[in-house]
């Protein structure tokens, strides 16, 4: 359980000098109520700190205010996305740091404050979040807006928000008296803090008299987690934005370095020569990213989810009277073998019944409880192919009038760019209206944020996932549903080939290149295997107990930072490499060459 600075007020001039490590993030999500995520990235950053807090780690962590917010959805009758901003105002909801700097940019002088967002853990350990605003008086009239909007604006300004994360985060720890020994990365949106590191380490001399020695002991201090193997996650800005943004003098440390490539300012590749510890965030993934970046060793760390904050309530009462210690202790969802089945398939219900209730006050449809019922929520974009359970729409008919009905809601957002994306979602609001019969119902539900996520992980009866393999790196909503007993019918890409006991946690949805083929074995599943166990009901919830004993008990946050400052953080003298062997993927070597 998290709690907030309004739960728990905590001095604005709270100690962190003793904190060891830097958690560096462009999104974090804190609370349902801030706008400062926007999707997975956000969401796996917040369950890393409210598992840091739940177990004592000695962590601060830093991102961006985003004033203006990602967006709010809106589809209208044929499911063409428009947005709005989602503004929020930082000055009526959280301290000011005592704190504010200075850094130079654009040759100019830009102030930066902080808000801080405190997480506090189950034994009251405390996460300080520093979230860095722009909007100073003082600053240039358009410098003030570069902390408003999270992914928003041109490269330019994408640049000048990842200098102001990992330039100034790093001076604001500083000024605050927080030295940490590791700065861990995650994704290469902060990685100029290592430039700030560089700086602070050679002050009052200039970058132009940095050392190799110096760029070595800066690797020393950093950490980097990359998350996607798809080209558009990994920023790239032009060698005249990099000088207008940063000057002469960090431009030419960056390029005397070795950070450039392909004549690009690329901020993995600046984050991969100044970190020590780089990881993927999955077993795949780390092996498609070592494939992808040879030169450096590329470790993995499969990502989790934060229990408290994804299971359901009825599903905590029950493990809270049951199996109390799981709170602080994640391992001990094994012991979910001790509770009879039937007990925990009936937690389950008021979960549907209350996501129902919110389909119904959102769409004013009715959904029959006693249907099987599919959900698919993620970002949309091309890769993770919401539509290919669509592939052969008569066939999606007849087999939800042969297994007596069939109910699919989905959900999610496209970026404000993405034409691609929008186009997705268009398509599938089509084929939902031709479809339409007694026995099936397809739903796409408005402004996937995370309440509606929290609501339909742990309301509809199996996740569905069908990403184009090798690129889901990780993903975690299928995480987030196992932890409430609901299994997966996934492509076997990201945490799922790690996840994935067949018939026993759920199904795999067997790869092939023709995507009419692929979303045949999906159809065969769901009418052969799936909807048969469905209806024997007793099957069903051992099925349902054996995702949380066995899925729950590995992909959650409190195993994945445990790792983290094993393996990354704190490692040992002497460590075991890891065993990103070359693998012989055809898949992995066509995205590599990609």
């Amino acid at each position: 359980m998290s709690l907030t600075s309004h739960n728990r007020p905590v001095p604005s001039s709270f100690d962190i000098s003793g904190r060891k490590i830097a958690y560096f993030s462009m999104e974090i999500a804190l609370s349902k109520s801030l706008p400062t995520y926007s999707g997975g990235l956000g969401m796996l950053a917040g369950d890393s700190l409210r598992s840091a807090a739940d177990t004592g780690v000695p962590l601060v962590a830093v991102s961006l205010v985003h004033r203006r917010g990602y967006f709010e959805q809106h589809l209208d009758a044929s499911g063409q996305q428009t947005e709005s901003d989602v503004v929020w105002s930082p000055e009526t909801t959280l301290p000011l740091a005592d704190q504010t700097i200075s850094i130079m940019m654009q040759d100019r002088e830009i102030t930066l404050q902080a808000w801080r967002f405190d997480v506090v853990g189950v034994t009251g350990h405390i996460i300080p979040v520093f979230l860095l605003d722009a909007d100073v008086e003082g600053n240039d009239p358009w410098d003030r807006h570069l902390t408003d909007h999270l992914y928003g604006g041109d490269t330019y300004y994408r640049l000048c928000q990842e200098t102001i994360l990992g330039l100034g985060g790093i001076h604001l720890l500083h000024a605050l008296g927080c030295q940490p020994e590791v700065c861990h990365m995650n994704e290469g949106h902060a990685a100029l803090l290592a430039i700030g590191l560089l700086e602070a380490r050679l002050a009052p001399a200039s970058l132009h008299t940095a050392s190799e020695a110096d760029a070595d002991a800066i690797k020393q201090q950093c950490v980097f987690t990359t998350h996607t193997p798809v080209p558009a996650g990994h920023d790239k800005f032009g060698l005249d934005q990099m000088l207008r943004v940063l000057g002469h003098e960090r431009s030419s440390a960056i390029e005397r370095f070795g950070c450039l490539h392909n004549d690009l300012l690329n901020m993995t590749y600046l984050a991969l020569r100044f970190s020590r510890y780089v990881n993927g965030v999955a077993m795949l993934h780390g092996k498609v990213s070592q494939q992808m970046f040879p030169e450096y060793q590329v470790q993995s760390t499969t990502n989790g989810v934060h229990a408290a904050t994804w299971l359901s309530q009825p599903l905590q009462q029950l493990l809270d009277t049951e199996i109390p210690a799981w709170r602080y202790d994640n391992q001990y969802f094994r012991s979910v073998y001790g509770i009879e089945p039937e007990v925990i398939a009936a937690t389950h219900a008021p979960s549907k019944q209350r996501l129902f209730a919110t389909v119904k006050q959102r769409t004013g449809v009715e959904l029959a409880p006693n249907v099987l019922t599919l959900g698919f929520a993620r970002r949309v974009a091309t890769y993770k192919r919401a539509s290919l359970l669509f592939q052969s729409p008569e066939l999606l008919i007849e087999i939800a009038d042969r297994i007596g009905g069939l109910q699919i809601l989905m959900a999610g957002k496209a970026h404000p760019a993405d034409n691609a994306g929008k186009g997705l979602i268009r398509d599938i609001f089509s084929v939902a209206a031709k479809l339409e019969s007694s026995k099936l119902r397809i739903l796409y539900l408005e402004n996937y944020d995370w309440d509606l996520g929290e609501q339909l992980i742990s309301g509809v009866d199996v996740w569905l996932n069908t990403p184009l393999r090798p690129y889901e790196a990780s993903g975690t909503s299928g995480m987030k549903a196992a932890l409430n007993g609901v299994p997966s019918l996934s492509v076997l890409d990201g945490w799922w080939i790690e996840g994935c006991a067949e018939g026993v946690t759920g199904w795999s949805i067997e790869n092939c290149e023709d995507e009419t083929v692929e979303a045949g074995r999906l159809y065969h599943k769901l009418e052969h295997v799936i909807a048969p166990l469905y209806a024997h009901k007793g099957r069903w919830a051992e099925m349902q107990r054996h995702c949380i004993a066995i899925n729950g008990t590995f992909f959650n946050t409190h195993r994945m930072i445990g790792q983290y400052v094993a393996n990354a953080y704190f490692p040992p003298a002497v460590s075991i490499a890891a065993s990103n062997q070359t693998v012989d993927d055809d898949e992995v070597r066509q995205i590599v060459l990609a």
